[in-house]
């Protein structure tokens, strides 16, 4: 199955705003994030809703076929679960814009989707700028 991903540098860019919403709870870093992959893929952006929990704590979120996705909000994400990472809920995001990206064999093409959106980006080799380092010998 071939799927067309928004270029390294924009998924670098969507992460770091996702990271960042995570961190510090400021919408316009999530709108931006989504703004940008809505963007790529020319779609209309989605109603997104904020929940404390979805389906008694087990979901993270939810698509639902007129657009809207509802998320737990990163605040209650890291409240009461054992699994709370930051990567865990940019993953969930990422699963579930991939739902609302491809809605034929949706379960199989939003997991394939948030794991490509992730490919690549965090190899050790990049600052935050995008600007590449190199490892110096030791010695």
């Amino acid at each position: 199955m071939r799927m067309i991903m928004p270029p390294l540098k924009e998924r670098r860019v969507i992460q770091r705003h996702l990271m960042a919403f995570f961190r510090d709870h400021r919408v316009p870093d999530f709108n931006r994030a989504v703004s940008a992959m809505c963007r790529f893929y020319h779609l209309r952006r989605p109603r997104i809703e904020w929940f404390e929990y979805i389906d008694w704590g087990r979901a993270v979120g939810k698509t639902y076929e007129d657009g809207k996705i509802h998320l737990v909000h990163p605040e209650n994400w890291k409240n009461g679960r054992k699994y709370n990472s930051e990567r865990q809920w940019v993953n969930a995001v990422y699963h579930e814009m991939g739902h609302y990206v491809f809605w034929a064999d949706a379960e199989r093409k939003a997991d394939s989707f948030a794991l490509r959106m992730v490919r690549g980006l965090n190899n050790g080799n990049h600052r935050h700028n995008g600007v590449r380092t190199r490892r110096l010998p030791n010695g």
